[in-house]
């Protein structure tokens, strides 16, 4: 599954994105934000990295023969973290507050990542 593997190597690109996102917040913007917004920063970098792990692992799975509810589960881990720690990491560096409304759309893809790799391990075999 080639398109596995496409999911595999987005989903590691995340993980090195949610260690410069974390160092950044740690450093450079530690003296630039006030401890609500640093706060905002660090659960978009939290969110990141449990669902890179999540997608990692289920891209992995579905390249092993998990089958499509796994691909879909990474494509909605990927696509809701993009979303949801995206949002976050805007409001934090003063974005505009509708991007608020957004961010449980993100939310949603991450739950339906979660359901549809339930739906994956119930139809293994």
């Amino acid at each position: 599954m080639a398109f596995a593997r496409k999911l595999l190597l987005l989903a590691a690109l995340g993980g090195a994105l949610g260690v410069m996102f974390g160092a950044f917040g740690a450093h450079a913007l530690r003296n630039r934000l006030d401890p609500s917004q640093l706060a905002i920063w660090q659960t978009g970098v939290n969110y990141l990295f449990w669902h890179v792990l999540a997608a990692l692992f289920a891209a992995r799975w579905a390249d092993s023969g998990g089958g499509r509810p796994a691909l879909v589960a990474v494509a909605l881990f990927l696509a809701g973290t993009l979303v949801f720690s995206g949002t976050l990491f805007a409001l934090a560096l003063g974005g505009p507050r509708w991007f608020g409304a957004i961010t449980p759309l993100g939310g949603l893809a991450l739950i339906a990542g979660w359901l549809a790799l339930a739906v994956a391990a119930w139809r293994q075999k």
